[in-house]
């Protein structure tokens, strides 16, 4: 199941948070987004978890969760085939 993780401190690293995730489960990947010109965090990110229980128990452990100094926000990001059949 890929999660979307927003609402992340600048500074948190991917490997920050692919432990944060690991404490539910196995993780597949975890792909922070860059800011392509500055190099830095974009503030979210996107984390693959291959079983749908371990998934769902990040969810619910992690969404509003206080990392570094924000609280993130966690859930099952959307297909990009559903938006584009909304829109």
């Amino acid at each position: 199941m890929k999660l979307l993780v927003r609402n992340l401190d600048r500074l948190t690293t991917e490997e920050e948070l692919k432990s944060l995730f690991q404490e539910f489960g196995a993780v597949q990947s975890c792909n922070l987004v860059i800011d392509s010109d500055g190099g830095t965090s974009k503030g979210f990110a996107f984390v693959e978890m291959p079983k749908p229980g371990e998934a769902k128990a990040a969810i619910s452990n992690l969404n509003n969760k206080t990392v570094g100094h924000n609280r993130i926000r966690v859930k099952k990001a959307e297909d990009k085939k559903a938006e584009v059949k909304k829109g």
